[in-house]
């Protein structure tokens, strides 16, 4: 029978001669990368082949051995592999240039490109989403600045170009009177799939629904009743995109609603849940399609638009619901047009098919030396499901730490305390997981310095205890379906 040991050393041996091959298999897409990224890339690419096998069984056997248990490899993960050899007896043949200390240099020097100097005390950047209202406050901004913001975030989807220029100079302002440096980051709007009522309720902004009925998603008008509940996406190209039995969100989620049937006026939709206290379908309120393929473009006319601005003022660009790495490609091409020298790109992952490509969006995003990524957790829990919701969310961290593309954590942090003073269990809990990424993004509220005192409590708490979960690895799909992608 097998001992212990040599069945350890036999199932490691075969993961480093897999990602020893990493580098000349992949070699024509590393050729293709920002020279400051290859080791990055490799390294990326070899957590990948890690993650493709199912190791729970070897992970337990490292730990009955006293060996490392690799649940913590993400930054370094071929150089892991081989200590844990070394310590077997096993001299590499090919020591990994990426070691635990390169990975953790790497994800520091290009946290603090993207988003400055966290702040004295603070284990991490903040980003504050600005208000136009903070305007006509004398002393808001530099409040922030003192309670700990380091980066400030403009909505492009609001105000407009003179307003976000007013926010910009009164941010320079205090920036320079309180001493404290701040990022500016500009956030592109995307495709504004959002509720438009054609007929019913469209005096009033809102429209009842019930469980079991029926409602219309359509870009015209004629051929409906007064009676019947018609609603414009907004975008065109949507609603001819759908097919039958593809679910469709509104409201965050709220209300779940399923295609019934295709016809030439329109597409019928059957509401299955209403999750809201009162049964209406309002407007101005956010759609969803997670099943369909839809055809409409990640950067919108109005972002084509914005981009002159963007690339005057933006320190960081926000790119919202981008969806597959050629959406970045156009981006970057966009922007090359305007200038020589482009922003850092972030990408906004909020949707199905942006989780599911992207391994893909990483290596486009390395063709430039810095960018990073945002887990915009309101519209990506609606397209893959609440209840995936912290699988994926820690599944795109261990990614993008593999990656060494340092991760903005966002979307309803601390929620209830910003909106009305007092927070929730559940919520101290995911602002402790949320102090664990490299920046914090918390958005507009009535109480955002309480936000900012009670997240670096709590920050430097969670940091102080920061000894990563002995992790199991089962096979993980983005890195299965990556491989398959490439076959």
């Amino acid at each position: 029978m097998e001992s212990l040991r040599s069945a350890i050393k036999r199932q490691l041996l075969f993961l480093d001669a897999e990602m020893i091959q990493v580098e000349p298999q992949f070699e024509p897409l590393l050729a293709g990368l920002s020279p400051q990224n290859r080791d990055s890339a490799i390294n990326f690419l070899q957590y990948l082949v890690l993650r493709k096998h199912d190791i729970q069984e070897l992970q337990h056997q490292l730990h009955i051995y006293g060996l490392s248990s690799l649940a913590s490899c993400e930054s370094h993960t071929h150089r892991q592999i081989q200590v844990t050899l070394e310590r077997l007896g096993v001299k590499p043949l090919h020591p990994a240039a990426c070691t635990m200390e390169v990975g953790l240099e790497k994800m520091e020097s290009r946290s603090h490109r993207l988003f400055g100097l966290p702040r004295e005390s603070w284990p991490s950047s903040v980003m504050v989403t600005m208000d136009a209202s903070f305007l006509q406050e004398k002393t808001q901004i530099e409040s922030l600045l003192i309670h700990g913001m380091g980066v400030a975030r403009i909505n492009c989807a609001h105000d407009s170009e003179s307003v976000w220029l007013k926010m910009i100079e009164k941010i320079k302002e205090a920036s320079k009177k309180t001493g404290l440096p701040c990022q500016i980051h500009l956030d592109l709007a995307g495709p504004k799939i959002r509720t438009v009522l054609l007929k019913k309720g469209k005096e009033e902004g809102k429209a009842a629904i019930k469980n079991g009925g029926k409602i219309w998603l359509s870009d015209r008008v004629k051929g409906f009743s007064a009676k019947d509940v018609v609603v414009s996406p907004n975008e065109p190209g949507v609603v001819q995109a759908l097919k039958v039995g593809e679910r469709v969100f509104f409201d965050d989620g709220l209300i779940l609603a399923r295609v019934d049937k295709v016809t030439d006026r329109g597409v019928a939709l059957i509401i299955e849940r209403i999750s809201s206290k009162k049964p209406l379908l309002k407007a101005e309120k956010g759609i969803n399609f997670p099943d369909s393929d839809l055809a409409v473009p990640s950067l919108t006319a109005f972002d084509l638009q914005c981009l002159p601005f963007a690339s005057a003022y933006a320190d960081t660009i926000g790119f919202s619901f981008v969806r597959k790495p050629e959406d970045l490609a156009h981006l970057r091409s966009e922007l090359s047009k305007i200038a020589s020298v482009i922003p850092p790109i972030i990408l906004k992952i909020e949707t199905q098919e942006a989780v599911v490509r992207l391994p893909e969006l990483l290596l486009e995003g390395m063709k430039e030396p810095d960018f990073g990524v945002m887990i915009a957790r309101g519209d990506l829990a609606v397209e893959i499901g609440f209840e995936r919701l912290v699988e994926i969310q820690e599944e795109i961290s261990w990614l993008c730490e593999a990656a060494h593309v340092p991760v903005i954590w966002a979307t309803q942090v601390l929620e209830n305390l910003h909106k009305s003073g007092v927070a929730s269990r559940a919520e101290i809990t995911d602002a402790g997981r949320a102090a664990m990424a490299e920046c914090i993004m918390i958005n507009k509220g009535d109480h955002t310095l309480q936000v900012l005192k009670t997240l670096q409590d709590i920050a430097k708490r969670s940091r102080a205890l920061k000894v990563k979960n002995r992790l199991t690895f089962r096979p993980l799909r983005i890195a299965e379906q990556y491989f398959e992608r490439q076959e």
